[in-house]
């Protein structure tokens, strides 16, 4: 039922928009995922979306427990329909969580005994962890963490911007990613639903042609 009626609401979409679907999800992955922990600028969440979707990161997971937080959506450019965001209300059970479905937690800090960035190893099934902009991450999520990773810098300056460092993570690590021979594609399953909510957020009045079909398939 649930692709038959994909199929049909794929009919109001132009060709080259579902050949753009198809390319996305063939890219797309959960082997990876990004958190962002109490992230005081708005934009640099936002941001982070964004490459979360340039990169092909299907889930962004973002820690709530000290600031409220909205999509700023010209930052976004629109990632906010593409990637999925599940919000926490603390670091505790959002890391809890990742690691019961079966995410390695990497903290990325500069200090430590972190590992460099091109020694992390892509075959693990990781969620990214960045923090705020003036204190990192915090003291819960290196307790909890099973790595820590950093970008290895040579100026004065020992951090990088939130959203810089994302994509800078992301971008190795996905294109590593893409030349191993690991399973780290979406299943036909991940791929159907990510494929409904895409084609609904893209149809006007969806609602409503949604309960037309179901009562002309009802009157069959």
């Amino acid at each position: 039922m649930e692709k038959a009626l994909l199929h049909y609401l794929q009919t109001f979409l132009t060709e080259r928009r579902k050949g753009l679907f198809n390319k996305a999800l063939a890219n797309r992955t959960r082997h990876f995922t990004v958190v962002t922990e109490d992230v005081y600028q708005l934009h640099n969440t936002s941001a982070v979306m964004r490459s979360c979707d340039v990169f092909g990161i299907q889930d962004l997971h973002v820690i709530e427990a000290k600031l409220g937080k909205r999509v700023d959506r010209e930052i976004a450019m629109g990632a906010q329909k593409w990637v999925d965001i599940h919000r926490h209300h603390n670091t505790k059970n959002c890391l809890t969580e990742l690691k019961k479905q079966g995410y390695a937690i990497a903290a990325t800090t500069p200090h430590g005994q972190a590992i460099e960035l091109k020694d992390f190893d892509v075959r693990q099934k990781t969620a990214f962890v960045f923090g705020t902009e003036t204190q990192g991450v915090s003291a819960e999520t290196l307790q909890q963490a099973d790595l820590c990773v950093k970008i290895p810098m040579y100026g004065f300056t020992e951090s990088l911007n939130i959203s810089v460092s994302a994509a800078i993570i992301l971008q190795d690590i996905v294109s590593r990613m893409h030349q191993s021979n690991i399973s780290w594609g979406l299943s036909d399953r991940e791929c159907g639903e990510i494929a409904m909510r895409w084609t609904k957020a893209n149809i006007k009045g969806v609602d409503q042609i949604i309960e037309r079909y179901h009562q002309n398939n009802n009157d069959l």
